[in-house]
């Protein structure tokens, strides 16, 4: 069986196509990545620029013509952090899926880091060790604590070395001023976490990504003089990085790309990622980082073939009544991050419980919008355009065990209305519901889509809602740790059938300022 995974990353688009044997051998035929820089300007624009959207298109156009040429059985395909923050990220996976039929899948920053990690433990013996292991992106840096057998800790940190680029201006040549201003948002946003790291306890820390790799070759080249024969498992002291690192912030770009083991198409971000780098090898207390060669889109390929062909995945809700075990199989059967949606389920569940008053739904409404929540994106397993309707005709169709026909047609009429146009007087489904079933549609329907906007990013941002029922309007305050805009952007544009319902205005803020 032949195998191709597409990583769609902030910083670089990369193809493996793999060969894969009856005793799950996987033997790579092909390992391509193209530099497209898909999130220059995102994190401060929060849109992918015009030019690295085509470029983008064309580099995956390319990718998926190679492997129909190999003949695979499955391409399997991830978005991260610039597809997942970008405004007009929706319209790419559109433009994407409609030219080449493949559906990205837009995964979450604990779900890039649970897939990193399973590349890596198949990379790295871990033997009895507990290992951190880092990956440096363009959008964010996720990072992982875990052995042989489990993951104990995955986070995802809002720092990239193209957001890094984006906060300096873009600039070529940083001065002392921007080197501490960058220092200090990079403690800012990475200090907490990392305590939790060092809370959790690991032996070793590894660092995988075309960043740390870079860094890690360059720095061997100037203190060994010699080059890595090979990149996994090579390990490089932190102070060997430190001079690295200081050597590249004073430089221009011209004089970075000199520097041997430096790649030209990375001298416009390598020094930020230097900086951000040794910066969380400091805060991890780690001495050395060693360097390992496996990749997203290797985990990627190894997941396919654990869910697929492999053993079953554990259940999240392996202890729960039927009802959740039949809709985690479900969203598990069609490559649903099951996690992210748990989150937007407690996001959904505060705004219901807050309005109870106003909707009057009961328990087992409750229960319908929190199922809901976890399958209403199933349909893109189909296709990205009109996922919505896909949703609605696979859960139609599913046989979930334990629900009645009649809670399988509300859950699939909540996935077909979370998003595009809300419920209609005009269409069947919902025209033959009793009233008091529809007024129920139309309130959940209207939680539902600003609990989806409201892990935009899908990195689980906004923690904690809080409501405010005034006499004409309904305020919703957001508790995070990072800057919710593009996640109060994305709620407040489907906020309208929730006003409809409530016959209110609907405000989303956030609870206090966040550090951007």
């Amino acid at each position: 069986m032949n195998l191709a995974a597409i990583d769609i990353g902030t910083n670089s688009i990369h193809l493996v196509i793999a060969e894969v044997t009856a005793r799950q051998n996987i033997k790579v035929l092909i390992d391509e990545k193209e530099m497209v820089k898909l999130g220059v300007g995102v994190f401060a624009t929060n849109q992918l620029s015009q030019d690295a959207f085509d470029r983008g298109l064309e580099v995956i156009k390319r990718y998926v013509q190679l492997a129909d040429q190999f003949g695979v059985d499955e391409i399997i395909t991830a978005a991260t952090s610039a597809t997942r923050e970008a405004k007009n990220g929706g319209a790419f996976l559109d433009k994407l899926s409609k030219e080449t039929g493949i559906v990205p899948r837009v995964i979450s920053g604990k779900e890039e880091a649970r897939l990193i990690f399973l590349a890596v433990r198949r990379a790295i013996a871990f033997g009895e060790e507990k290992v951190l292991v880092l990956d440096i992106g363009g959008g964010s840096t996720e990072a992982t604590v875990g052995n042989q057998e489990d993951i104990f800790f995955k986070k995802s940190i809002k720092l990239g070395v193209l957001r890094l680029l984006d906060m300096a201006g873009g600039k070529d040549t940083l001065n002392i001023e921007d080197i501490r201003d960058l220092e200090a948002h990079i403690q800012l946003a990475a200090e907490e976490i990392m305590k939790e790291v060092v809370a959790e306890g690991f032996t070793k820390v590894i660092g995988t990504s075309g960043t740390i790799r870079t860094l890690g070759e360059a720095a061997h080249l100037a203190s060994k003089g010699s080059p890595i024969s090979t990149v996994n498992a090579e390990v490089v002291s932190t102070k060997e990085l430190e001079k690295l690192s200081k050597k590249l912030l004073k430089m221009g770009p011209e004089k970075r790309e000199k520097v041997p083991g430096i790649s030209s198409n990375r001298v416009d971000a390598i020094h930020l990622g230097s900086l951000l780098l040794v910066r969380l090898l400091q805060m991890a207390k780690a001495e050395s980082i060693t360097l390992c060669d496996a990749s997203l889109r290797e985990g990627l390929i190894l997941d396919y073939l654990d869910s697929n062909v492999g053993r079953k995945k554990n259940l999240l809700y392996p202890e729960g009544d039927l009802r959740h075990r039949s809709v985690s199989h479900l969203a598990l059967r069609y490559k649903s991050d099951v996690e992210q949606k748990k989150h937007v389920a407690h996001l959904a569940l505060q705004l219901f419980d807050q309005l109870q008053e106003q909707h009057g739904l009961d328990k087992s409404h409750r229960e319908i919008l929190e199922f809901a929540c976890m399958i209403f994106e199933v349909g893109h397993f189909i296709g990205y355009p009109k996922y919505h309707k896909h949703s609605q005709y696979i859960i139609a169709h599913s046989r979930l065990r334990g629900f009645t026909n009649e809670e399988i047609l509300l859950l699939g009429l909540l996935a077909r209305y979370h998003r595009k146009k809300g419920p209609k007087k005009k269409q069947k489904k919902f025209k033959r519901l009793p009233k008091g079933q529809k007024r129920m549609i139309r309130f959940l329907s209207g939680i539902m889509r600003i609990a989806i906007g409201l892990d935009k990013t899908k990195n689980q941002w906004v923690e904690k809602v809080l409501c405010e029922i005034q006499e004409e309007t309904l305020k919703i305050s957001l508790h995070g740790e990072e800057n919710p805009d593009l996640e109060i952007w994305e709620s407040m544009r489907h906020r309208n059938v929730l006003e409809k319902a409530m016959k209110k205005n609907v405000v989303i803020t956030a609870d206090s300022p966040v550090p951007m």
